[in-house]
């Protein structure tokens, strides 16, 4: 699974795996994000990985976030700024084309090309699409890079699926809790929050094939003594 697998998926608009409502699991647990408030005087910045046109994002800025996302497809950017009738000029920002209008900041380009010196001042993470999203040979890559992107261990909301991965191929891939526990291992402290059976409200998934579906929710904090 290569970059061309996204362009092409947004390029023919096969996108089932956008959520046309805000996620259910961060209504209920978006402030685990930030438990203080900054002290500098700023809006708390979120960042959202691989975050597509998600709606998630627009409802985080609106609680107060600035809101810091990275997306592989020039599409997907557009199209959400233009759906809220923001108008942003793309401005080369190193490796990305960067837009930005109204605490919200998009980067167009690879999540792997994110450094310590461009996430300065990220107070939290934000993964629904993410890590979902990686086969397992991308998984625990992605894990590391962000480790090494985001030295000060910012709290994230993580949020994966369950499900037989033998009854259909990902995206979104299973994710079990034992798999996060594995992945973030000596890393990060890891608390599941909530689990839901989403099969419902995932048709698609449902369509796909999936006979039984589990959505996670887990805060990652600090590192692991």
């Amino acid at each position: 699974m290569d970059a061309e697998f996204w362009h092409e998926r947004w390029r023919e608009n096969r996108i089932a795996f956008h959520q046309d409502r805000v996620n259910p699991l961060l209504e209920r647990h978006h402030h685990r994000l930030l438990p203080g408030t900054p002290d500098r005087g700023e809006k708390p910045v979120v960042l959202v990985p691989l975050c597509g046109k998600s709606q998630d994002m627009w409802w985080l800025r609106e609680r107060g976030w600035h809101v810091l996302g990275v997306e592989l497809s020039e599409i997907a950017v557009r199209d959400f700024l233009a759906e809220r009738g923001c108008a942003a000029a793309p401005e080369t920002d190193g490796p990305f084309t960067r837009y930005a209008a109204d605490d919200i900041e998009l980067l167009v380009g690879d999540v792997f090309d994110l450094t310590p010196e461009r996430l300065t001042g990220v107070d939290a993470v934000y993964d629904r699409a993410a890590l979902v999203a990686l086969p397992p040979d991308l998984r625990r890559r992605y894990v590391e890079h962000m480790a090494t992107a985001l030295p000060e261990r910012p709290r994230t909301l993580l949020i994966t699926f369950e499900y037989p991965q033998h009854e259909f191929d990902g995206p979104p891939f299973s994710i079990s809790p034992d798999a996060v526990d594995a992945l973030y291992a000596g890393a990060r402290t890891v608390e599941r929050v909530e689990s839901v059976d989403a099969l419902r409200a995932e048709a698609g998934l449902a369509a796909r094939g999936a006979s039984a579906l589990t959505e996670h929710a887990f805060l990652l904090t600090g590192t692991r003594s």
